[in-house]
């Protein structure tokens, strides 16, 4: 883009072409005083403070809406320019009766008393009534024109504070700026706070309870706030004393937060404007749902070992010594694959990476994997599969500029609310939205074509999507010629799967499919986004190769906007996999069977390496007769609550010789530890995630391990105990030895990731990062079209068991449900669970809204109430797996993906009864 130059109080400035004077401004150091404005709004103008001075003009223009123009000559502070602001700003004070004393009070409210301003200001209140003294953009614009009185008659509104579960909403301090609302429209979407028809009557924006108005929480409006209206309440009357800027540990859309701590305590978490992914946006869980957990009073903080079947407090050497011990015990009387670890993918690279070498240079085995294994195991396999790359070939801004999106298997408004905004975005811009899901979902109300497939037959509709594109000479043959191979055996298999069949097989009817491959195939830009629903199936690896399939079929890859995006469930599954905690590979996907390959860690690590792939983790907690697990070291994960048939995971880890868990909360997991770890979290670790486009992003240290010790220095120790010489000073130091064993992250240093982090492959120093894959040629060489056959999911529905459970997210929660169940706020807003029917399934079953039943699979039962909703097709229910009282997982499959080994959480059959009295 083409920059211009101009002068701004005398300074010369370039901005880019299509900026605005107050941009320019900005950039020169300028401030301009500006209520209405926010960057990531419309500029309106309503406030009139942001004019300046341009030469040449007879008139004063806004600066937030008149273009910069090349050698324009700006003046922002002229006396005349600052006396129109006062008058603006007393009738902007007068017209909203917004309290005065903290403005206009000498001493700036140093006192802390609200006698001395009631004495001067008896029709206002005190300073201490607005919690945002200090950070007021209006106390700020007031002081920056030296306004000190008002001319006009005021009168106090004395409103009520309207208490929402995160923030309190005073409109008192309101001054009409309308940034809220613009916010909650523009950005978010929603337009919960819009103009309120009772607003001059009841003096508030927006419904009474936004709770009720279903209000998703994403602080928004509370950031736009440019005075005390809208205020966060962890951080009333208190000030922070720094901010550490960091990456949320919920999902992986890799949002960067910034941490505001007073004496290392958080006081709050607001997302950062500077943040590469996120851009100032955030959800509910990332803005609210950390700082009251990270000082829970629930916290491990000292080690705790099993004695007599009760956990006693240890010291940490005691701990230590005693897992070791009982490893190297359990090691030497049964070999070294009687050992295993579970790595975490809420756990930083360093930490990953390091569980892998306790596993391979320490236990001398290769049983180690991570939680990958039951979300995003058939996308690291079936991507590789197609393109010889296991990742997003794309990056999450380019979602805004795609002409089609095709959003299959991913509640992406829940699960990704931010990577959620870019297809909101992207459609104002004019994109088409395909959906497919068995659910509606909320996406399906911005969607051009819902295809709402049963659970378990995605096979059969993207091949019917691509019989109609090959039908119809949609295809991109020159892109099949010179780039695929495999075509004619992939021509083959989709002739069998005319809409009419997919039709009967999917419930989808046929002219919704041949409308959607008519949209995505005559795309010039068309991407495919995808989540769980896809992944978590017996077929998750054929239905992701299926999805290779339709993307090769119309060139839709190697470019910008186009391409496939798998998103990541937890902060670090793509980390955790790409740092080599899984059974087969070593970090950066080496093999561990390549003889050159181990041969090279071998010299680095000076130690001898197993040569034959491990388990994965669903193997390990199955009793495999020859193969038993005996001990086991768990790092942030719970399978006893998260993997499917529940009772299964107990009484394997019962049946253990020793169990150690490192985590930060009481989990399911841990009740059946001989010793816990206390972990550190996130805000008391440093290290790197990578998140879902293969973004590498710092994680920095705002607080004290409140354990005492950062995890990679606890997994050194263990390591150490063993007779093994694991030793750093820093985490930095075990990134530079991860670039120094993996091409693909031969370029990663720490000080290399301060502005936003790097999108790998990063092969060298000098390397920017790679924001879009395959663009000259695939991973592989030639891109592989993988022929794939229907196939329904392991259990069927008959009379006793009618209807098809399928599992997911709230927005509110995260996985197991340990962290976001502690927060006050959030349980405030989502406090339990509930499995949702359609109205005609509740006809049937007699079953009333919010009435609390039975829910029996073939391995158990639970109790939870009904919510009855059209979310839910007929024949259909959903639950997420978020709570402790709810074991979901007690009622799901544990048949697996033959080729990933991931557990089909998305498809079981299910019985729902009244609660008997």
């Amino acid at each position: 883009m083409s920059e211009i130059k101009l002068l701004i109080d005398d300074r010369e400035v370039s901005v880019p072409q299509g900026s605005t004077i107050l941009d320019a401004a900005r950039i020169a150091g300028s401030y301009v005083p500006s209520l209405c404005h926010h960057p990531d709004l419309k500029p309106i103008g309503s406030c009139k403070l942001c004019i300046v001075s341009v030469e040449g003009l007879d008139y004063y223009p806004l600066s937030c809406n008149t273009p910069a123009a090349e050698g324009m000559v700006v003046h922002t502070r002229t006396e005349e320019l600052q006396e129109m602001r006062r008058h603006t700003l007393e009738m902007l004070l007068a017209l909203t009766n917004h309290p005065t004393s903290c403005l206009f009070c000498e001493r700036k409210n140093e006192c802390g008393e609200l006698r001395e301003c009631m004495r001067k200001f008896p029709v206002t209140v005190g300073c201490k009534y607005c919690p945002n003294d200090g950070q007021c953009e209006l106390q700020e614009a007031v002081t920056f024109t030296g306004l000190d009185r008002i001319r006009y008659q005021t009168s106090f509104r004395d409103m009520p504070v309207l208490r929402e579960p995160f923030f309190d909403r005073n409109y008192n301090l309101c001054i009409m700026c309308s940034r809220c609302i613009r916010m909650c429209d523009e950005v978010r979407g929603l337009g919960i706070l819009f103009n309120n028809p009772d607003f001059h009557r009841n003096h508030w924006i927006g419904p009474e309870s936004l709770q009720e108005a279903d209000c998703k929480f994403c602080g928004a409006c509370v950031d736009a706030c440019p005075t005390g209206a809208l205020f966060i309440r962890s951080e009333k009357w208190i000030r922070p004393d720094r901010t550490v800027v960091t990456i949320c540990p919920y999902c992986g859309v890799g949002c960067s937060l910034d941490l505001k701590i007073s004496e290392d305590r958080i006081l709050s978490v607001t997302p950062s404007r500077d943040g590469a992914v996120n851009r100032g946006q955030a959800c509910v869980k990332g803005h609210f749902g950390l700082e009251e957990i990270i000082h829970h009073p629930d916290r491990f903080t000292t080690p705790l070992i099993k004695r007599n079947g009760q956990f006693e407090p240890a010291s940490w050497d005691e701990a230590l010594d005693l897992v070791a011990r009982r490893f190297t015990e359990i090691q030497d009387r049964y070999g070294p694959d009687s050992l295993g670890a579970f790595s975490s993918s809420r756990c930083t690279n360093e930490e990953n990476y390091l569980v892998q070498k306790l596993a391979r240079a320490v236990f001398k085995t290769n049983n180690v994997d991570n939680c990958a294994r039951v979300c995003h195991a058939p996308s690291v396999t079936g991507l590789a599969a197609c393109f010889g790359s296991g990742a997003a070939t794309n990056s999450f801004d380019q979602i805004e500029d795609a002409d089609v999106l095709f959003i299959i298997g991913s509640n992406t408004t829940e699960a990704h609310p931010v990577v959620s905004l870019k297809i909101i975005k992207a459609a104002r811009n004019g994109a088409k939205i395909i959906v497919a899901d068995p659910r509606k979902i909320e996406l399906v109300d911005r969607a051009s074509v819902w295809l709402n497939q049963k659970p378990g037959t995605s096979i059969a509709l993207i091949n019917a999507m691509m019989n109609v594109i090959l039908k119809e000479g949609l295809e991109d043959r020159d892109f099949i010629d010179r780039r695929t191979m495999g075509f004619e055996n992939l021509q083959k298999t989709v002739e069998e799967y005319p809409p009419e069949r997919a039709s009967q097989i999917t419930g989808v009817a046929a002219e919704d499919i041949i409308e959607a491959a008519r949209l995505y195939a005559s795309a010039d830009k068309a991407m495919i986004i995808y989540g769980l629903g896809i992944t978590e199936h017996t077929t998750g690896t054929s239905n992701v190769m299926s999805l290779g399939n339709l993307a090769m079929l119309t060139g839709n890859v190697g470019r910008r906007s186009t391409g496939i995006m798998p998103l990541r469930g937890q902060n670090n599954v793509q980390g955790a996999c790409d740092m080599g905690a899984l059974p087969n590979v070593h970090v950066g996907y080496q093999p561990v069977t390549d003889a050159g390959i181990r041969s090279k860690f071998e010299e680095a690590w000076k130690v001898a390496l197993p040569s034959v792939p491990g388990q994965t983790s669903t193997q390990m907690i199955e009793r495999n007769p020859g193969k038993e697990i005996r001990g086991l070291y768990i790092l942030g994960e719970d399978p006893a609550h998260t993997e499917p048939d529940t009772n299964r995971v107990r009484s394997t880890l019962e049946s253990l010789d020793f169990l150690v868990v490192q985590e930060i909360f009481p989990t399911e997991t841990t009740r059946y530890a001989d010793v816990i770890l206390p972990a550190a979290s996130f805000a008391e670790c440093d290290g790197t995630f990578t998140n879902g486009e293969r973004r590498i992003q710092r994680v920095r240290k705002a607080i004290p391990a409140l354990c005492g010790q950062e995890n990679w220095l606890t997994i050194c120790q263990i390591a150490q105990r063993m007779g093994y010489p694991m030793s750093y000073g820093h985490p930095s130091e075990i990134m530079d030895e991860i670039a120094s064993l993996a091409p693909m992250f031969a370029g990663v240093k720490f000080d290399r990731l301060d502005d936003g982090g790097l999108q790998w492959p990063i092969p060298s120093l000098d390397h920017p990062g790679t924001e879009t894959l395959h663009a000259e040629s695939f991973s592989c060489g030639l891109g592989r079209f993988n022929a794939v056959q229907h196939k329904y999911p392991a259990e069927q529905t008959d009379t006793e068991y009618p209807l098809i459970l399928t599992t997911g997210r709230r927005r509110e929660h995260y996985n197991c449900g340990s962290m976001t169940r502690r927060s006050k706020g959030i349980m405030w807003v989502w406090p339990e669970e509930a499995i949702e029917i359609s109205p005609a399934d509740a006809r049937e079953l007699e079953i009333e809204d919010g009435e609390t039943v039975v829910v029996s699979s073939r391995r158990g039962s639970v109790k939870t109430k009904a919510r009855v909703t059209d979310k839910s097709s007929r024949g259909m229910a959903f639950m997420s797996f978020h709570y402790q009282d709810v074991l979901t997982n007690l009622l799901t499959n544990a048949a697996l993906d033959p080729q990933a080994k991931t557990p089909e959480y998305k498809a079981c059959a299910v019985k729902i009864e009244k609660l008997k009295a």
